[in-house]
């Protein structure tokens, strides 16, 4: 693919910017990129994963008098020193106890990042079957309550069943 600003060279750094759920994409060759001023991979000035952590990081939820990010909390893990702006600039824990020191300003970050703080993911087959049950009984629960408000109670019945049935392969093991 061409560059799309000087249409010579070879495109080499693709761009994709949405904003307002409008998708854009670009292409440009290196030399258009540093003539426009754009940030380039691999580069001193370049973007890396840690730039877009940062940037993230400074996130700070909007405080209220008397929400949890008004109260007091570490300022630095107890178990590795690391502080929250040391991490924020370098994008990663020194120890697995930060995430409980830090636990408070991390749910608005996973939130951001992933549209949720508990995961959802997939789930490995072997292993998964548990899951897979829990998840399919919260889905018909959520299923029953609709139902019930729309005094459909003939599929409520049957939703119900389904439910205990799940309930009961889960309690079996």
């Amino acid at each position: 693919m061409l560059c799309q600003e000087c249409g010579k060279k070879q495109a080499t750094l693709h761009f994709t910017k949405i904003m307002n759920g409008e998708k854009t994409e670009f292409h440009i060759c290196e030399t258009c990129a540093r003539e426009k001023g754009e940030l380039i991979p691999g580069t001193p000035n370049g973007f890396s994963i840690h730039n877009l952590l940062s940037g993230l990081l400074d996130f700070e939820p909007s405080t209220t008098p008397g929400t949890l990010a008004n109260k007091v909390q570490p300022s630095r893990c107890e178990h590795c020193g690391l502080t929250y702006s040391q991490f924020s600039k370098v994008g990663r824990f020194g120890c697995s106890e930060c995430y409980k020191y830090f636990g408070e300003k991390l749910d608005p970050l996973f939130k951001r990042v992933h549209g949720n703080i508990i995961h959802t993911g997939k789930v490995p087959k072997r292993s998964g079957g548990l899951i897979k049950y829990r998840r399919e009984i919260d889905r018909l629960k959520k299923e029953l309550l609709l139902s019930v408000e729309n005094e459909e109670f003939e599929q409520a019945a049957k939703l119900r069943d389904q439910i205990r049935e799940l309930e009961k392969k889960v309690a079996e093991g």
